[in-house]
């Protein structure tokens, strides 16, 4: 981090006790992140998420009053956020959840085991605008996405205005493949793949690689992959 840089500003929802003082004093310990607020629920998170517009807000899913879920539907929606980045954290690997929160516009998710510098360095990714996948569960998410009770509805809107290639890369990155693997698969330098999936994202209006995953599926690309 460069002196001359804000800290990544971050907001923790979760209506546990025990979680919340954890996180404060792990992104406390950080000269590069501020805690800025904590939310005991859904409606704490929103309200305070539109008072303080964080860079980044952890968010569980189970809570009283208003779901994580609903929570984060509502700031991804929210204009006046478009900065704000929400990362689910969930208890379990396989939560149903847990795809309906990538739907509603998270950039990501992790498990609350994940190990603290692991969860750091996500913040960061997420603050940088990139998706957060943890390692342990995407392939595990693709899996459940391409299951029939998720079956894509209809194509993108504007999925004619991507290249053949960018269709391909887009397709990779559904399954699950990192720029560095796309890179690899198609010969090409991790550079251009890094390219390719840029460009897909801004056609299609993707907050970030989570949503181009979701685009992937409801549009019907790996029904043909």
């Amino acid at each position: 981090m460069n002196p001359a840089d804000p800290p990544i500003t971050v907001l923790v929802a979760d209506d546990q006790d025990l979680v919340r003082v954890g996180l404060r004093a792990l992104i406390g310990s950080e000269d590069d992140l501020e805690l800025v607020g904590e939310a005991i629920d859904g409606i704490d998170a929103l309200a305070q998420a539109r008072r303080l517009r964080p860079d980044v807000v952890l968010m569980d899913i189970r809570m009283p009053s208003l779901d994580g879920l609903e929570a984060t539907r509502r700031i991804c929606a929210d204009e006046d956020l478009a900065g704000t980045r929400v990362v689910v954290l969930t208890t379990f690997e396989i939560d149903e959840y847990v795809f309906e929160a990538l739907r509603a516009g998270a950039s990501g998710f992790l498990l609350k085991d994940t190990a603290p510098p692991d969860l750091l360095q996500a913040v960061r990714l997420v603050a940088a605008g990139d998706a957060l996948l943890s390692p342990s569960v995407t392939r595990r998410v693709v899996e459940e996405f391409a299951a029939e009770r998720h079956r894509p509805s209809e194509p993108h809107p504007y999925l004619h205005t991507l290249t053949d290639r960018e269709r391909e890369v887009m397709t990779l990155v559904a399954h699950g493949l990192s720029n560095q693997e796309i890179a690899e698969r198609l010969y090409v330098s991790p550079a251009t793949s890094r390219t390719h999936v840029s460009r897909a994202m801004i056609k299609l209006g993707a907050r970030d690689r989570a949503q181009l995953v979701v685009f992937a599926y409801q549009s019907g690309l790996m029904d043909q992959a």
